[in-house]
C-alpha cells in the first residue's frame, strides 16, 4: 500500500512544483504591476487637490497667474528694438527720405503699424513748422509710446504686490477655521484641523510663487523697454537729422486738419473786439 501511494505521489510532485511556480510568478507580476503604478502615480497631493485645499482665495490667485503669463508674453513682444523699429520699415523710410518723397513717406508710415512709423508720421506732419516743432513732436510721441508699454509692465508689479496679500487673506481665513475647529472639538479631530492648516500653507505658498516671478519679469521687461526706446530714438534722430526744413517751411505734408485760422475780424476788416471785463 505504501509503495502504491509513493508510486502515485512521485509523478504528482512535478505538477505541484509547477503549480507553485505559476502562483509565485503571478504574485510577482502583481507586485511588479503595483510598483509600476506607484512609480507612475506617486503618492502626494495633485495640483487639483492643492487647489481645492487652498480655499476660495485660489480663484483670484489663478486669475492673477493667468494675467501674469499673458502680460509677460504680450510685453515681451512689444519691448524689443526690432518690434519698436522694424528694420524693413526703417529701410523703406530711409529710401523715401533719400529721394525726397516726404508725402510718400507719410503715406507709408500711415499704412504700416509700428511705433517707428507712428512717430515718423507725426513728425512729418510738423515738418512745415520747423526743426523745433518736429523735435518737440518726436519726443512727445516717444514718451507716449513709452508710457503705453510701461503701463502694461506696471501691472506685473501690481500682481507681484497683490498676490502675497491675497495669499495672506487665505492664511487668515485658514487660521480662523483652524482655531474654530480646535475650540469645537479640541485636538481629537486631527483630520479637520490639518485641513485648515493645509489651507493656510497652500494659500501663502501660492501667493509667493506668483509674486516672485512677477517681480523678476517686471524688472527685466522694464530694462528691456528702456533699451528698445533708446534704439527707437536713435533711428528717428538719424532719419530726421538732415531734414531740409528751409525747403519745407509752410508745407503741409500730412493729412491732419488745421482748425486755427485768421481771426474773422481781420478777414472782414473789422476792429478787434475789446476785452470783456470780469
Amino acid at each position: 500500500m505504501t509503495r502504491l501511494l509513493r508510486s502515485r505521489l512521485v509523478p504528482a510532485a512535478p505538477l505541484l512544483v509547477l503549480a507553485l511556480g505559476v502562483l509565485t510568478g503571478f504574485a510577482s507580476a502583481q507586485e511588479a504591476a503595483a510598483a509600476a503604478d506607484a512609480h507612475a502615480h506617486p503618492q502626494g497631493d495633485s495640483l487639483i487637490t492643492l487647489f481645492i485645499q487652498g480655499g476660495w482665495v485660489m480663484y483670484p490667485l489663478l486669475i492673477c497667474s493667468v494675467a501674469m503669463v499673458w502680460l509677460t508674453v504680450d510685453t515681451w513682444g512689444r519691448t524689443g528694438v526690432k518690434k519698436l523699429a522694424p528694420p524693413a520699415h526703417v529701410a523703406q523710410m530711409q529710401d523715401l527720405f533719400r529721394s525726397g518723397d516726404y508725402v510718400g513717406a507719410y503715406q507709408f508710415a500711415k499704412n504700416n503699424n509700428s511705433s517707428f512709423c507712428d512717430v515718423s508720421r507725426v513728425c512729418l506732419s510738423f515738418a512745415g513748422d520747423g526743426e523745433e516743432a518736429v523735435e518737440t513732436a518726436m519726443f512727445a510721441e516717444i514718451n507716449k509710446v513709452n508710457a503705453s508699454i510701461q503701463t502694461r509692465i506696471n501691472y506685473l508689479s501690481v500682481i507681484g504686490v497683490c498676490t502675497p496679500m491675497i495669499g495672506l487673506i487665505g492664511t487668515v481665513a485658514g487660521m480662523k477655521g483652524a482655531f474654530a475647529e480646535l475650540g469645537k472639538s479640541g485636538a481629537s479631530d486631527v483630520g479637520a484641523l490639518s485641513g485648515h492648516i493645509g489651507e493656510v500653507l497652500v494659500a501663502t505658498a501660492t501667493g509667493l510663487v506668483i509674486a516672485v516671478p512677477a517681480f523678476l519679469v517686471f524688472y527685466f521687461l522694464r530694462n528691456r523697454l528702456q533699451g528698445g526706446m533708446g534704439g527707437l530714438q536713435e533711428c528717428l534722430q538719424a532719419l530726421f537729422r538732415k531734414m531740409p526744413y528751409e525747403h519745407l517751411k509752410g508745407a503741409h505734408v500730412g493729412e491732419e486738419e488745421f482748425y486755427a485760422a485768421v481771426p474773422n475780424w481781420v478777414a472782414g476788416g473789422e476792429a478787434a473786439p475789446a476785452a470783456v471785463a470780469a
